[in-house]
Protein backbone atom coordinates (compact mmCIF):
# COMPACT_ATOMS: atom_id res chain seq x y z
CA UNK A 1 0.00 0.00 0.00
CA UNK A 2 1.64 3.33 -1.09
CA UNK A 3 1.49 5.52 2.08
CA UNK A 4 2.15 9.75 1.35
CA UNK A 5 3.53 11.91 4.23
CA UNK A 6 4.01 15.37 4.81
CA UNK A 7 6.03 17.07 7.09
CA UNK A 8 7.01 20.78 7.89
CA UNK A 9 4.24 23.20 8.20
CA UNK A 10 3.88 25.91 10.61
CA UNK A 11 3.17 29.10 11.74
CA UNK A 12 5.47 31.76 10.40
CA UNK A 13 5.98 35.29 10.26
CA UNK A 14 5.70 37.38 6.69
CA UNK A 15 8.73 37.62 4.97
CA UNK A 16 10.02 34.14 6.43
CA UNK A 17 10.93 30.53 5.17
CA UNK A 18 9.29 26.92 5.84
CA UNK A 19 10.63 23.80 4.35
CA UNK A 20 8.26 21.11 3.69
CA UNK A 21 9.08 17.45 3.20
CA UNK A 22 7.44 14.46 0.95
CA UNK A 23 7.77 10.71 1.90
CA UNK A 24 6.24 7.75 0.24
CA UNK A 25 6.80 4.24 0.54
CA UNK A 26 5.15 1.45 0.13
CA UNK A 27 5.74 0.50 -4.00
CA UNK A 28 8.27 -1.11 -6.14
CA UNK A 29 7.90 1.25 -8.52
CA UNK A 30 10.19 4.92 -8.64
CA UNK A 31 7.67 7.81 -8.40
CA UNK A 32 7.78 9.77 -11.91
CA UNK A 33 6.11 13.05 -10.73
CA UNK A 34 5.82 14.42 -7.06
CA UNK A 35 4.84 17.90 -6.45
CA UNK A 36 2.61 20.56 -3.83
CA UNK A 37 -0.73 20.99 -4.04
CA UNK A 38 -2.28 23.73 -1.79
CA UNK A 39 -5.86 24.44 -0.43
CA UNK A 40 -6.92 27.98 0.78
CA UNK A 41 -10.29 28.26 3.04
CA UNK A 42 -12.85 29.04 0.56
CA UNK A 43 -10.83 28.10 -2.27
CA UNK A 44 -10.27 24.97 -4.79
CA UNK A 45 -6.94 23.27 -4.56
CA UNK A 46 -4.23 24.64 -6.40
CA UNK A 47 -0.69 23.62 -8.11
CA UNK A 48 2.38 24.89 -5.93
CA UNK A 49 5.19 23.09 -7.79
CA UNK A 50 5.90 19.88 -9.65
CA UNK A 51 8.78 17.91 -10.39
CA UNK A 52 8.76 14.77 -12.51
CA UNK A 53 11.67 12.10 -12.57
CA UNK A 54 13.78 14.09 -15.23
CA UNK A 55 14.10 16.86 -13.15
CA UNK A 56 11.85 18.72 -14.88
CA UNK A 57 9.70 21.80 -12.61
CA UNK A 58 7.15 23.38 -12.98
CA UNK A 59 5.46 26.21 -10.57
CA UNK A 60 2.29 28.38 -10.25
CA UNK A 61 3.38 32.17 -11.51
CA UNK A 62 2.55 33.13 -7.49
CA UNK A 63 5.22 31.39 -5.98
CA UNK A 64 8.41 31.70 -8.87
CA UNK A 65 11.15 32.67 -7.65
CA UNK A 66 10.22 32.26 -4.17
CA UNK A 67 9.75 28.29 -3.78
CA UNK A 68 11.89 25.75 -4.59
CA UNK A 69 11.15 22.01 -5.09
CA UNK A 70 13.73 19.31 -5.01
CA UNK A 71 13.95 15.31 -4.66
CA UNK A 72 16.00 13.19 -3.16
CA UNK A 73 15.54 10.48 -5.72
CA UNK A 74 16.95 7.86 -3.64
CA UNK A 75 14.86 8.19 -0.67
CA UNK A 76 11.54 9.05 -2.42
CA UNK A 77 11.16 12.20 -0.95
CA UNK A 78 10.77 15.68 -2.11
CA UNK A 79 10.70 19.16 -0.82
CA UNK A 80 9.49 22.35 -1.05
CA UNK A 81 11.74 25.14 0.03
CA UNK A 82 9.33 27.95 0.57
CA UNK A 83 11.11 31.61 0.79
CA UNK A 84 9.71 35.03 1.36
CA UNK A 85 6.58 33.67 2.70
CA UNK A 86 3.58 36.28 2.05
CA UNK A 87 -0.23 35.59 3.96
CA UNK A 88 -1.48 34.92 0.91
CA UNK A 89 0.58 31.68 0.83
CA UNK A 90 -1.52 30.38 4.26
CA UNK A 91 -3.18 26.89 3.37
CA UNK A 92 -3.34 23.16 3.84
CA UNK A 93 -0.16 21.86 1.63
CA UNK A 94 -0.65 18.71 -0.22
CA UNK A 95 1.78 16.52 -1.29
CA UNK A 96 0.88 14.80 -4.70
CA UNK A 97 2.78 11.56 -6.23
CA UNK A 98 2.36 9.67 -9.20
CA UNK A 99 3.28 6.44 -9.52
CA UNK A 100 2.69 4.38 -12.58
CA UNK A 101 -0.23 6.97 -14.02
CA UNK A 102 -1.60 6.54 -10.48
CA UNK A 103 -2.60 9.70 -8.41
CA UNK A 104 -1.90 9.70 -4.31
CA UNK A 105 -1.88 12.25 -1.71
CA UNK A 106 -0.75 13.87 1.81
CA UNK A 107 -3.59 14.17 4.19
CA UNK A 108 -1.73 17.48 3.97
CA UNK A 109 0.06 19.94 6.57
CA UNK A 110 -1.11 23.62 7.38
CA UNK A 111 1.16 26.92 6.48
CA UNK A 112 0.03 29.60 8.09
CA UNK A 113 1.88 32.87 7.65
CA UNK A 114 0.81 35.48 9.86
CA UNK A 115 2.77 38.73 11.95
Amino acid sequence: QVKVAESGGGLVEPGGSLRLSCFTSGSYHDPYTMGWYRQAPGKQREMVATMDYDGNRNYANSVENRFTIDRDYSNRTAFLQMNTLKPEDTAVYFCYVDIRGFDYWGQGTQVTVSA
